[in-house]
């Protein structure tokens, strides 16, 4: 019985087929997706009709990322965010082409169905983006921070490894949480091509919107999986390079 935390796909189905075969998955796994499951390369409706699909099959956890807020409010109100367009929103729409309003519909409601965190039995946290309060995520104020914060992971890759969790100088926010579980910022914006850990920070986005590859990773043994670079599976599309 393994726990599998998912990077951010962003419309690359092929990856996230490619990668979930490399693993075996079998429906004693629980996977736990951290969000941004639209938007970049043409698949994202078709990757919500798959993760849907395995979830009758397989315990999936699906937290939602801001690409997916965007996707969201689309669906429900038909208004197309300006930023979102640009960010990988036309390609997101052009693949909904085809679909039938029932189809869109149940879709809508898997958005909504998302949480914006999860918390396991061992006190991991796997949250989109990060969370502001000292306090815990609980205690956030400002609810977009799950998903569009970025000085969480920030803040771990400043944190020298000399500084354990029982100095005062380990930040309260990281205290809460055994490991904390993130997306939403590239590791690849950071040098790094594999699943990386900061402080107690994982961030399991290893770059898949852009020329990264979609990663899996094992919470327990920290074993990781990666498809192949998204543009080698995409080779007429930019996915969200454009931008």
């Amino acid at each position: 019985m393994r726990t599998l935390v998912v990077g951010d796909i962003h419309g690359g189905l092929k990856a996230l087929i490619q990668v979930l075969n490399k693993v075996e998955v079998t429906e004693d796994d629980t996977l736990i997706f951290v969000g941004d499951y639209v938007d970049g390369w043409s698949e994202a409706a078709q990757v919500i009709a798959f993760l849907t699909a395995l979830s009758e099959k397989i315990n999936c956890i699906f937290i939602k990322g801001n690409h997916d807020v965007w996707c969201e409010n689309w669906l429900e109100t038909g208004h197309v965010d300006a930023t979102w367009y640009m960010h990988g929103g036309k390609e997101t729409m052009d693949s909904y082409n085809g679909f039938s309003k029932e189809e869109k519909n149940m879709h809508l409601t898997f958005f909504k169905n998302m949480p914006l965190y999860y918390i396991d039995d061992d006190n991991r946290l796997f949250i989109h983006a990060g969370f502001t309060s000292m306090h815990g995520v609980e205690k956030e104020v400002f609810k977009a921070t799950y998903y569009f914060d970025r000085t969480l992971w920030e803040m771990a890759l400043t944190m020298s490894k000399d500084i354990k969790e029982d100095s005062l100088l380990f930040p309260n926010r990281l205290k809460h949480y055994s490991e904390i579980f993130i997306g939403h910022t590239p590791t690849t914006n950071f040098g790094f091509s594999v699943p990386t850990k900061a402080a107690n920070v994982w961030n399991v986005d290893t770059g898949a919107a852009f020329k990264g590859k979609l990663s899996v990773m094992d919470v327990n043994t920290k074993a990781f999986f990666q498809s192949d670079a998204l543009p080698s599976l995409y080779p007429n599309e930019m996915g969200r390079n454009k931008v």
